[in-house]
């Protein structure tokens, strides 16, 4: 895997994307797995009576994406010293595709903003995530003691 270095912040940088078809079948997965089983995600009938007007996706099932891009871009241990910050903005619905994806902030190094957008190119989550600079020296590897 081509993982780019912590010191990549430069203008300009921006990481490859992670992408997701979400289904009602993954979203009873997802429930399954985090044993979140909240009728808005789950139950149709439901769902179809609130604001919403039909079932949305676990918020934190879009997280994963940005997750999964910083691991991608950065590697696995990369995850074990990030700040992410967050905010949810659209609800993701089935049949949607979004995608993860972000850019170096050039003002800030080692920050990252971030986003999870739909196939319809609207922003779902939007925010930043910064990657602990101590582990440039090390490329990575973090001494446990």
């Amino acid at each position: 895997m081509n993982q780019k270095p912590h010191s990549s912040s430069s203008l300009g940088s921006t990481l490859q994307t992670c992408s997701l078809l979400v289904t009602a079948d993954s979203i009873q997965t997802y429930g399954e797995l985090t044993n979140d089983f909240n009728p808005l995600h789950v139950d149709a009938e439901f769902a179809a009576t609130t604001p919403m007007g039909r079932q949305i996706a676990h918020g934190t099932m879009s997280l994963c994406l940005i997750f999964q891009c910083i691991a991608r871009n950065f590697g696995g241990a990369a995850l074990a010293d990030v700040a992410l910050d967050v905010r949810f903005v659209k609800p993701v619905f089935i049949g949607d595709t979004v995608t993860a994806g972000g850019e170096a902030n050039a003002e800030q190094p080692g920050q990252w903003n971030v986003w999870v957008r739909g196939d319809d190119s609207v922003d779902r989550i939007v925010g930043s995530f910064h990657l602990n600079e101590q582990d440039n020296a090390t490329g990575g590897e973090r001494n446990v003691s």
